[in-house]
């Protein structure tokens, strides 16, 4: 037999951490002429369910309070706690294995079944900046010195199987509840629960949204139908998240280099700084996205009218106190940076604004970055330190 509709890539990647080269099995089954490929052994990943960006302007009119759980979107990084008859697994949101970067979570995890949470640094139950937790990231092995000064912890929202049951069929408030009772029998160190956030408007949300009790741990907030089951990919309605609004500065662009695919034809990749005390100016970020096809025609205009030097495939543009291309820059966090020569680097910037009506002379300085970051650093925001 053929089969009739194709597989999704949830349908695969529920099986892929279990089958083993050459894949025939699950060949056969993505072809239509074999099984699907026995999945339940102990330790198994689990597609994860992802939440669409809310749409302030449409999407709260649709919207009863009610029926909507509140959480911390906590600054951290998705993972997935298995501990299934004696195997203890941890996966990112994508599935990879990453048991050997985290020992001193996974063996301190006593539950039996899997958790979906955030994986972070914890000291004395607050949640540390996430650039603590950028010295845990992209590695095989970790040694007892790392792990002492980066102790590790998840902060756990849902449950998707206890006791060798799925729970992934019920609703999201009857998860929760059994999730509270897992995690107050087991909770440690390494593990804590997620807390809803009690609200009663959408009104009541936003201010608590604007400025969180918990501060720089949090960058926005989720928002989950109370009756939601958990159900692999982005389906639009049962969640959304709601990121905390950028932070933005006025910077003058620098440095312009081509694209890649689509845009190779484009100068698209720019580098973007602020005015230093001499009145010069020091690059504080590069930025590739956030402008229009045609916005991005106008940029590429203005590097190729207004270049004054090449290094390479890289273009100097012209950029003084008296002219020069201002870009209002979003975005997420400032991080100390001592292998940047202003100090600091951003998170995840791009172009929110093109400031053709803005003087250069107009735009931020390097004082005022410092001044975001020490306001940051204060609990006002998302602050990381990069690794040298």
């Amino acid at each position: 037999t053929t089969r009739v509709e194709p597989l999704s890539v949830a349908d695969v990647v529920e099986v892929w951490n279990e089958v083993k080269p050459p894949y025939a099995d699950l060949l056969a089954w993505a072809e239509g002429h074999g099984p699907r490929p026995d999945t339940e052994a102990p330790g198994r990943f689990r597609q994860v369910m992802l939440a669409v960006a809310i749409d302030e302007a449409v999407d709260f009119a649709k919207m009863a309070p009610a029926e909507y759980a509140a959480e911390w979107k906590w600054d951290g990084i998705r993972v997935q706690a298995v501990r299934e008859a004696g195997v203890c697994r941890l996966y990112s949101r994508h599935g990879d294995e990453v048991t050997g970067a985290f020992p001193d979570v996974i063996q301190a995890l006593a539950f039996e079944g899997a958790i979906d949470g955030e994986l972070v640094v914890m000291r004395d139950g607050q949640i540390a900046p996430f650039g603590d937790l950028q010295q845990r990231l992209n590695r095989k092995t970790v040694d007892a010195k790392l792990t002492a000064a980066f102790p590790c912890a998840i902060v756990a929202y849902d449950l998707l199987a206890e006791a060798g049951q799925d729970l992934r069929a019920l609703p999201l408030q009857d998860r929760r509840a059994r999730l509270e009772a897992v995690v107050t029998q087991h909770q440690g160190e390494r593990l804590s629960l997620s807390p809803v956030v009690a609200f009663q408007t959408w009104e009541d949300l936003a201010i608590l949204r604007a400025d969180p009790p918990v501060g720089a741990a949090a960058e926005g907030l989720m928002l989950k139908r109370w009756d939601s089951v958990y159900v692999a990919g982005r389906p639009k309605g049962p969640w959304f998240k709601w990121k905390r609004d950028p932070h933005t500065l006025d910077c003058v662009l620098m440095y312009a280099q081509r694209g890649h695919g689509k845009r190779s034809s484009f100068y698209s990749d720019f580098t973007f700084g602020v005015w230093t005390e001499e009145g010069a100016l020091t690059p504080v970020g590069k930025a590739y996205f956030g402008f229009t096809d045609e916005e991005l025609k106008q940029l590429d205009k203005f590097v190729r009218d207004h270049t004054t030097e090449r290094f390479g495939p890289v273009r100097s543009v012209r950029a003084e106190r008296d002219f020069g291309l201002v870009l209002e820059i979003a975005f997420e966090g400032l991080q100390r940076s001592p292998r940047h020569k202003s100090g600091v680097a951003m998170r995840f910037p791009r172009v929110s604004r093109i400031r053709w009506d803005k003087p250069a002379r107009e735009a931020d300085t390097h004082d005022a970055v410092m001044d975001l970051l020490d306001q940051i650093e204060r609990g006002g925001g998302r602050v990381a330190q990069v690794r040298s």
